[in-house]
């Protein structure tokens, strides 16, 4: 395994491609300490540290899911939720507006403009948080008294935090046109491993604090049955993601037999791997992102007396995290967004017509819509339980924080969803400088036999 990474930087093209993400990435968590001008940002950490459980909670899932953080107001404090957002909406647009599905079929030029298309709705919608943003600042006094409801800070709050989430939206095109993997699922991912250590951190003081020491007043008390829950959830959850990332249902595949002159050629058999998870850790992202929003407008409507008030204020309670209307939901969403994302992505029509047109089939199954509707029902099928896969991941965090009492920081990053985005994105990353290395003749991180010679030198 070191012999493939040193072998990464012996290759100036891929070498390029994985310090040019490295740079990216340095960009995005550079921006994420330059703070808004005139917000009160220590006045701001005490407020979300004393705002409860629920609270946190929530400002927990949205620093984990989009790369900002509500603790600490900074240009890139939205984060690239609205980019996801932009994209899901225009993803399901084109599912149902005729015109749009139109123009994803004409190829590259198509998904140009309706990337283009995407850029508008991130920008109104970094226009709606923000409002929503900077009227919480000022109706809860976080921003200093001479900047506090005028004109100029709300002018300048809303340009920095627009401009930033733009920054991070163009971050995340560089790094998929120039450098190595999915550019928004690394961005989320740097958020999550650059927290990790004020993780072991907590886990140090709820050890102290266990045993009364000085640390006792700063976190709660970690007892050694939890921490060794923690480490088994640890290894159990890293050793289910990868198995559920790697998971395949192999179609078996019959290739027609050619005779071309005295030759006969064909019939080989392969198989056509369909990957359990087909969308990855996105459902999870989407589900957690539209459900930052319930809380917030169930919030806002409490807040300001509007009729039934207190309709809004047991809506707001039942959408935090642990409750469950919350937890019921989230698992609905994931399903929901996971096959969303499978018809999206897999074509089985398209795929039936390519296998035909190769002069491959399926035993059993004669080319054409019937191959279609063989694969989309196992889609279908594996797709249910990669699924559920997932909303098991995903309630991990919030169950152990309320059950057993675990701080809901910990919970999140030692296990559940946020190990499973490290998890996945680190594979794919893995896998893409894998595909580079053996395209090269270079031997990859998976192992193999034999050295690989390159322009007549042996490494």
């Amino acid at each position: 395994m070191f012999r493939a990474f040193l072998n990464v930087f012996k290759i100036p093209d891929l070498r390029k491609k994985v310090l040019f993400t490295l740079f990216m990435l340095s960009v995005y968590r550079i921006g994420f300490y330059v703070p808004l001008p005139g917000v009160d940002q220590e006045r701001l950490a005490r407020h979300w540290q004393g705002a409860g459980g629920a609270a946190e909670q929530a400002a927990a899932l949205f620093a984990m899911f989009t790369g900002g953080d509500l603790g600490q107001s900074t240009l890139f404090g939205l984060g690239i939720m609205p980019y996801i957002s932009a994209s899901i909406i225009l993803q399901l647009l084109v599912t149902v507006v005729p015109a749009l599905e139109k123009l994803q079929k004409e190829g590259e030029s198509g998904r140009r403009k309706i990337m283009e298309y995407t850029r508008y709705l991130t920008v109104l919608l970094c226009l709606i948080q923000g409002v929503f943003w900077v009227r919480y600042l000022n109706a809860n006094a976080l921003v200093y008294e001479d900047f506090r409801n005028t004109f100029d800070f709300i002018l300048v709050a809303l340009t920095g935090l627009m401009c930033g989430t733009l920054i991070l939206m163009w971050v995340g095109e560089q790094i998929d046109e120039y450098g190595i993997g999915n550019g928004v699922s690394l961005i989320i991912m740097a958020g999550i491993i650059a927290r990790l250590p004020y993780v072991f951190i907590e886990v140090g003081r709820g050890i102290m604090a266990a045993s009364g020491g000085a640390g006792a007043q700063a976190s709660g008390t970690l007892t050694p049955e939890k921490i060794v829950f923690l480490i088994v959830s640890f290894v159990g959850v890293v050793a289910g993601s990868i198995l559920i990332t790697q998971a395949q249902r192999r179609i078996p595949i019959q290739q027609a037999k050619q005779t071309r002159g005295r030759r006969v050629v064909g019939g080989a058999r392969h198989y056509l791997p369909l990957r359990v998870n087909h969308g990855g850790v996105m459902p999870i992202i989407f589900a957690s992102s539209f459900l930052l929003f319930p809380g917030v407008i169930f919030g806002w409507l409490g807040s300001h007396g509007i009729w039934p008030r207190g309709l809004w204020s047991f809506l707001r309670n039942a959408f935090t995290p642990g409750q469950f209307l919350h937890e019921f939901f989230y698992v609905a969403m994931v399903y929901f967004f996971a096959y969303f994302w499978v018809s999206v992505q897999f074509q089985p029509k398209e795929l039936a017509n390519n296998l035909r047109d190769m002069g491959s089939f399926i035993p059993g199954l004669r080319p054409g819509k019937r191959t279609a509707d063989y694969l989309e029902s196992v889609m279908n099928r594996i797709t249910y339980v990669g699924a559920g896969f997932l909303a098991v991941i995903a309630l991990i965090p919030s169950v152990v924080a309320v059950h057993l009492e675990i701080p809901y920081g910990i919970s999140a990053f030692l296990g559940g969803t946020g190990l499973l985005i490290v998890v996945s994105v680190a594979l794919d990353v893995i896998q893409r400088l894998e595909a580079n290395l053996i395209m090269r003749n270079y031997e990859g991180f998976l192992g193999g036999e034999g050295v690989g010679r390159v322009k007549g030198r042996m490494y």
